[in-house]
């Protein structure tokens, strides 16, 4: 690190181990200004202020997405770009206000909690499949698909409306779709991609909610295609964007959870040992995976006014890229900061966000994650892990692996 440094998410350096950049960042740079065009934050105190602080929200959506390009990029021709700007979490009140209301409604608390049977079958099930298959790629055959169904389960969708074809089909479509998230420009190839897949994905829930209109269930669909406030519901075009959103933050974030959960367990002994001689620690084991290596590392937003942060002046409109997984690790917040341990804590991670944009699906991940531990330590407490040849995806904003061999 020197006096030129410049903060650039696809830096090799960067994607291969973030943590002791960022640590120079805090410390030396807490506020800043990337050649790129936007500010970068790494402190505990300095990101939680700008994402529960109502200056800065989300701003023109063109022009953030015209930043990774240039200002005659014709960002709203383009399917994927089109949806991400719909999805609720892009949006400032009082548009976010009433489609987050209607999606937490039907997503409530109560819900997700008497999901537990059904997610701890589930986990069960595909632990056991996975065990008839030594060696497998566990982030491909377990921590993929485990999300994906649960979200499938919480939809509705029968077995007779889906199939291993069309997971695989719809988690790829997931994965090909998202880096339009990304801090980065996209290449012509990947763009087209991501529309092509996008186009995909509208047409499989718009043909769900019509038949959920038809025939209504007791289900997550059916309670989104029902949610109203007053007046108001979801038209055609919110639900789709809504329930891509849900179906592809369980994809990207939990699954990464999962399998970067699965990888700190084979590198940390005496955690693993602790956690298999009390199970009850699977909620904090499951916090400080979330805090420790956060499966989602950064999140933007906008000055929506001139301001200061800090001392450091932020005039309106100023993009600012909060790295949530640098403020996990702040020392001013965290006891040992660097050393994974799952103890619990008394700090929570960031890595759910805060204020108005608080992740609604941070139960479910939560839920999620404390049900497979429990279920892998009661079924597989001898389960190996070989992190020498785990492969890390190249991949900024969601971080997480690619390969990694497991042997129940």
């Amino acid at each position: 690190m020197n006096a030129g440094f410049s903060f650039n998410p696809m830096d090799p350096q960067l994607l291969a181990d973030p943590y002791p950049i960022f640590q120079w960042m805090r410390e030396e740079d807490p506020i800043h200004r990337s050649d790129l065009g936007f500010w970068v934050m790494t402190r505990h105190e300095d990101c939680r202020h700008v994402l529960i602080d109502k200056t800065f929200g989300q701003g023109d959506f063109v022009k953030n997405i015209q930043l990774f390009y240039d200002a005659d990029f014709d960002v709203l021709a383009h399917p994927a770009y089109i949806w991400l700007s719909r999805v609720f979490v892009m949006q400032d009140p009082p548009t976010h206000t009433r489609l987050r209301g209607l999606v937490a409604g039907a997503l409530s608390l109560k819900r997700i909690r008497a999901m537990e049977p059904r997610v701890r079958e589930l986990a069960r099930a595909m632990l056991a499949r996975l065990a008839d298959q030594p060696g497998t790629n566990f982030i491909e055959t377990f921590a993929y698909r485990f999300p994906t169904l649960v979200m499938c389960d919480m939809l509705g969708l029968e077995e007779h409306e889906f199939s291993d074809e069309l997971l695989t089909q719809l988690n790829l479509a997931i994965a090909d779709t998202f880096p339009v998230f990304e801090t980065r420009a996209l290449c012509e190839e990947e763009l087209a991609l991501a529309n092509r897949q996008m186009e995909f994905l509208t047409a499989f829930f718009d043909d769900l909610f019509e038949r959920r209109r038809a025939h209504p269930r007791d289900d997550l669909t059916t309670a989104l295609v029902q949610a109203r406030e007053g007046d108001a519901s979801l038209s055609s075009e919110e639900l789709s964007t809504s329930v891509i959103g849900l179906f592809g933050a369980g994809f990207e974030t939990t699954a990464h959870m999962i399998g970067n959960g699965m990888f700190l367990l084979g590198t940390h002994p005496d955690e693993r040992a602790k956690l298999r001689a009390d199970q009850s620690l699977a909620a904090a084991a499951t916090e400080e995976i979330v805090r420790y290596e956060s499966s989602l590392q950064a999140t933007y937003r906008t000055a929506l006014a001139d301001t200061v942060v800090s001392g450091q002046s932020i005039a309106a409109g100023d993009r600012i890229l909060t790295i949530v997984a640098a403020a996990n690790r702040d020392k001013n917040v965290f006891d040992r900061p660097e050393t994974f341990v799952i103890d619990p804590r008394e700090e929570k991670p960031l890595t759910f966000g805060g204020g108005i944009h608080y992740c609604v699906g941070a139960e479910l991940a939560r839920l999620e994650g404390r049900v497979f531990l429990e279920e892998l330590f009661t079924a597989f407490p001898d389960f190996e892990v070989d992190t020498q040849t785990a492969r890390l995806r190249q991949a900024f904003l969601f971080r997480g692996f690619e390969h990694l061999a497991v042997r129940l």
